[in-house]
């Protein structure tokens, strides 16, 4: 039986995010990389976040495989659990924005209904980053060797082989990990944030 609170109202905090983003010089955004596992997310979003750090920004990474460790770490990857997966995600990213901070993260978050939630959720605030990769390419890669389990079979539903990718229609940045550089993909993101991030 699910139980929703009923009792509830929101409480108004007397330090607003104008405030908070005043205090911080910038502006709060969420910066969300999707694309295949194995494309390049992770290290386009830690070198994004380190080039951002020594311009003097506070910023905050969420990778799906560290909050899969903690908040997510109930769920597994069947269709509706990778759904609750990005909602969950979604709201923390929302606090962090709302606090000011450069938020970025990386899932591969494969449903284009569910990316479209977050950037309902998240308004102006939201830019999506595909990380386009091909699949052999990424198969190639294979850092945590999870393809071969998955074309071995001892992994279900993985996203590329048996389980699908739908490509963002319209995302704010796209970088091709298997033509430019990890430094040519950052500075093409930093390129679009430049007059976002600015307080």
């Amino acid at each position: 039986m699910n139980v929703k609170s009923t009792n509830i109202s929101w409480h108004r905090a007397l330090v607003d995010r104008e405030m908070r983003e005043k205090l911080l010089g910038q502006n709060g955004i969420l910066i969300w990389f999707t694309g295949l596992s194995g494309s390049g997310k992770s290290t386009i979003a830690s070198e994004l976040e380190m080039r951002l750090y020594n311009m003097g920004r506070l910023t905050y990474l969420l990778d799906g495989d560290n909050v899969r460790h903690g908040l997510n770490s109930n769920l597994g990857f069947t269709k509706e659990d990778r759904i609750e997966n990005i909602r969950r995600t979604a709201e923390v990213c929302k606090l962090f924005v709302d606090s000011g901070i450069i938020t970025i993260s990386t899932f591969i978050s494969p449903f284009k209904d569910d990316r479209d939630k977050v950037r309902k959720l998240l308004g102006k605030d939201f830019v999506e980053v595909y990380v386009d990769c091909p699949l052999e390419v990424c198969e190639s890669r294979d850092p945590k060797g999870i393809y071969k389990k998955a074309r071995n079979g001892e992994i279900k539903d993985f996203t590329g082989v048996d389980s699908p990718y739908e490509v963002p229609d319209n995302p704010e940045i796209v970088v091709s990990t298997n033509l430019d550089t990890v430094q040519q993909c950052v500075n093409k993101i930093l390129d679009f944030l430049s007059c976002k991030v600015q307080e």
